[in-house]
């Protein structure tokens, strides 16, 4: 059947796998995988699925073969190209695990290029497990029909990630700044916001005293830290990005 856009249908599994995919290659999955295909979907032989690496696009493949605890499948065509997701990063104190574990399926699915936890004076998570953090953006890059996945970076101090930013730097300051409707321009750009306590005045005073920043104000009413960072990256994509 010929390729259209309607098929195929947007009901088919979609599966991220690290082979590199192409017309006529083969994919055996990893063992979770095999067993949610052929235990969980209950999918045999035959069955069409999506797949995409990150890298090439989106494919349509078919099960070659499926046994307890293996599956192979043998890819048949590209169904989309790879995706252009604009150039627009997301900096951001972590906060509790299951806020942050939220805050990285929203950005993922809003189409963030890249994700960079920042360790602030008021940052109260020590430690950020960043395979955890890519299994999430992974199932939400599955779910939300992305095929390229966000870059997720090791944590940073926020004094060493003032140093090495080169980008327009847009940070959500509470003390106030420029209305996001009319702050944020195409390009380049990563937006920043601080912990559930905020910035100290000494960060505050960093941060915009950093080359590129521009002070942003996301409204009157006080966000939590995960509602800002979505809010943010919400309007960038509105107002700069993809959605216009």
């Amino acid at each position: 059947m010929p390729a259209t856009p309607a098929w195929p249908p947007k009901s088919l599994p979609r599966l991220f796998v690290r082979t590199a995919l192409g017309e006529g290659g083969r994919v055996e999955l990893e063992p979770a995988q095999a067993n949610y295909f052929g235990n969980v979907l209950r999918l045999g032989e035959g069955a069409e699925v999506l797949l995409f690496d990150g890298v090439s696009g989106e494919w349509l493949a078919r099960i070659a073969e499926a046994g307890k605890k293996r599956m192979a499948l043998s890819v048949e065509r590209r169904t989309r190209e790879a995706e252009r997701v604009p150039d627009v990063w997301l900096a951001f104190a972590p906060v509790k695990r299951a806020q942050t574990d939220w805050l990285v399926e929203k950005a993922t699915e809003l189409g963030a290029a890249k994700l960079l936890p920042v360790i602030t004076q008021r940052t109260i998570v020590e430690r950020v497990k960043l395979e955890r953090l890519e299994v999430i953006a992974i199932e939400a890059a599955e779910q939300c029909g992305r095929t390229v996945l966000p870059e997720i970076a090791e944590p940073v101090a926020l004094v060493a990630f003032l140093k090495g930013n080169e980008r327009t730097l847009y940070f959500a300051d509470e003390s106030g700044g420029e209305a996001a409707a009319t702050a944020f321009k195409p390009g380049a750009a990563t937006i920043l916001i601080g912990p559930e306590g905020g910035f100290t005045p000494d960060e505050r005073a960093a941060i915009r005293a950093a080359p590129k920043a521009v002070a942003i104000s996301l409204g009157p009413r006080i966000l939590r830290a995960e509602t800002a960072a979505l809010a943010a990256l919400a309007a960038y994509m509105a107002l700069a990005g993809d959605w216009r």
